[in-house]
C-alpha cells in the first residue's frame, strides 16, 4: 500500500536514459489509492445490505382497516405492542403489566407528546386490549392511536 520499486528494463533500446547516482533502482512517490477505494466500496455495499436487516422488530399481524395514516411528529414515537402470547412490549423492551403504569407516568414526565401507538394482534382479545388502554390513560398518555395495516374492509360495504 505504499512506495513500490520499479526497475529499469535492462536492455538497452533506442531511448537513452540518464542515470543518476543512486544507481538503477529508485522510490516511487505516489500512493497507490486502488485497494483502498476497493475495501471502501465493499464496506459501502455491506453496510446498504445489512442495515434494512437492523431494523427488528415483534412480528405482530396487524388488523386490517380503511382508516388512513397519521402525520409523522418530530419526537420519536411511543409505541406499545401487545403480542398474541401476552407479552406486552414497551419500544423494544419487555415490560411486566404490573410496572406498567409506573413505567408510562416516567416517561409522559420527560415527553413532550402525549401520544402513543398501540400495536395489537388482531388475535388478542378486546379485554387485554382495553386494559393496557386504560394502562396508557393511567400513565398520562390521553392520545392513544391504533396501529393496523390499510387495504381492509370499510363498514359502508365497500372494500378499501
Amino acid at each position: 500500500m505504499g512506495a513500490g520499486v520499479v526497475k529499469s528494463s535492462g536492455g538497452g533500446g533506442n531511448r537513452r536514459r540518464r542515470r543518476s547516482g543512486r544507481g538503477s533502482n529508485h522510490m516511487m512517490s505516489e500512493i497507490n489509492v486502488t485497494p483502498f477505494v476497493d475495501v471502501m466500496l465493499v464496506l459501502l455495499i455491506i453496510f446498504m445490505v445489512a442495515a434494512p436487516l437492523l431494523t427488528v422488530g415483534v412480528p405482530v399481524e396487524l388488523p386490517e382497516t380503511s382508516a388512513s395514516a397519521l402525520p409523522t411528529e418530530q419526537e420519536e414515537p411511543l409505541t406499545i405492542t401487545l403480542t398474541t402470547d401476552g407479552v406486552l412490549q414497551l419500544q423494544n423492551s419487555e415490560v411486566q403489566r404490573d410496572g406498567l403504569i409506573t413505567q408510562l407516568r416516567a416517561i409522559a414526565a420527560e415527553r413532550e407528546s402525549q401520544r402513543v401507538f398501540l400495536r395489537a394482534d388482531s388475535a388478542v382479545p378486546y379485554g387485554d386490549v382495553a386494559q393496557v388502554m386504560g394502562a396508557l390513560q393511567a400513565g398520562g398518555f390521553n392520545e392513544i392511536s391504533f396501529v393496523h395495516d390499510t387495504g381492509g374492509p370499510a363498514l359502508n360495504g365497500s372494500d378499501g
